[in-house]
């Protein structure tokens, strides 16, 4: 056991409070902020640690996704969790798709085929899986590039701003104009004070070609390349989504690791989300979606082992950030065991914002 953890988990209060009311959206939800019922917490101190070459008070974080903008990013700062992601933005103005964007899901712990929503959510959060279904919605450039430093300015020593990025394709561009769009996010992003970048190159709810990027080692390579190029010794991350073949991940990994400090994943996996009936859960045109929570949190465990051992034995100089399905105090020390270098929860601090506080009582070492 980890210096400075304690053995005993203490008492998990299952309260399922959404800090992301799921019912309206997401320009609402970007406007009103978390819905944290005024919950402060006192947060243990704890040791400084070295993560990317930075200090930092935990290597607990929250990965793209949930955090929309600065008041999302302060709220969540307040409550413990040290490494922010800014959602992911771009280089135009991308509206979200059609409401719903989220639905809680049952556990069928499988990897493929339609999964079903829950009339009910789980009171165990042990239990909870959900589906998402936003597009990777973005304000413009001269909105965002604004809040971004406005964010910054509400962490405190200890904590990173990570802004994650993505590029915009047009009509007929090619990998380069995808690439040179990538780094133009990132000069915005790094200049509006990031302390560390993410190129995101998977997204399991967009039905454009930025979503499955990660898909092509070269192609990935190619726009780590052109954003390393622009932003110089900023820490520069790639989020990824899940490899069916285990070869797949190494052979990525080999390819960037050259040009990147470290990978995010996994991000999400893209299933059909069904009601009972049939139905689909975000209408016609997106049948399929990123299925997040507990369903995905084996396979996400698996990949930051795989990946883990890739890093180890071909000695490559990255760091292994792990998401996906991390609900629980044991579900991060399970991801550290395995080999992380930090452990970003995705879905479920909208549903149990005192995770990073309690991993926090748990073990000062993290």
């Amino acid at each position: 056991m980890p210096y400075g953890c304690r053995s005993g988990l203490g008492e998990l209060k299952n309260r399922m409070d959404q800090s992301y009311d799921i019912h309206k959206s997401y320009d609402e939800n970007y406007t009103a902020g978390p819905l944290l019922n005024g919950l402060s917490l006192d947060i243990p101190l704890s040791p400084l640690k070295e993560f990317l070459g930075k200090k930092v008070h935990s290597r607990i974080g929250i990965a793209a996704g949930l955090l929309l903008n600065s008041h999302w990013i302060g709220a969540y700062a307040d409550l413990g969790f040290d490494l922010l992601t800014y959602k992911t933005v771009r280089s135009s103005y991308r509206p979200c798709y059609p409401v719903p964007n989220w639905v809680f899901v049952s556990d069928d712990g499988q990897l493929d085929g339609p999964i079903y929503v829950r009339d009910q959510i789980p009171s165990d959060l042990s239990k909870v899986s959900s589906a998402v279904c936003f597009g990777m919605p973005s304000m413009s450039p001269d909105v965002w590039r604004n809040d971004v430093t406005v964010a910054k300015g509400r962490l405190s020593p200890g904590q990173l701003l990570v802004v994650s990025v993505v590029a915009t394709p047009e009509e007929g561009w090619g990998a380069e104009e995808i690439a040179d769009d990538f780094a133009r996010c990132a000069v915005w992003a790094a200049d509006a004070g990031a302390d560390v970048i993410e190129a995101n190159l998977s997204c399991p709810n967009v039905c454009t070609a930025e979503g499955s990027i990660y898909l092509d080692p070269n192609f990935s390579h190619r726009v780590a390349e052109k954003v390393r190029a622009r932003i110089k010794q900023i820490p520069l991350l790639l989020k990824i989504g899940y490899f069916d073949h285990v070869d797949q991940l190494g052979l990525f990994l080999k390819t960037v690791a050259p040009v990147i400090d470290g990978v995010t994943l996994v991000n999400g996996i893209t299933r059909p989300v069904l009601h009972k009936d049939g139905r689909p859960a975000f209408g016609e045109s997106y049948i399929q979606a990123g299925v997040l929570g507990r369903s995905i949190h084996r396979a996400s465990l698996d990949s930051v082992a795989r990946a883990r051992r890739t890093v180890d034995e071909e000695d490559l100089d990255l760091a292994i950030l792990a998401v996906g399905g991390a609900s629980l105090v044991e579900d991060i020390e399970t991801f550290f065991h395995a080999g992380a270098n930090a452990v970003m929860l995705g879905s479920s601090p909208m549903y149990h914002p005192r995770l990073a506080r309690d991993a926090k009582l748990h073990c000062a070492a993290w």
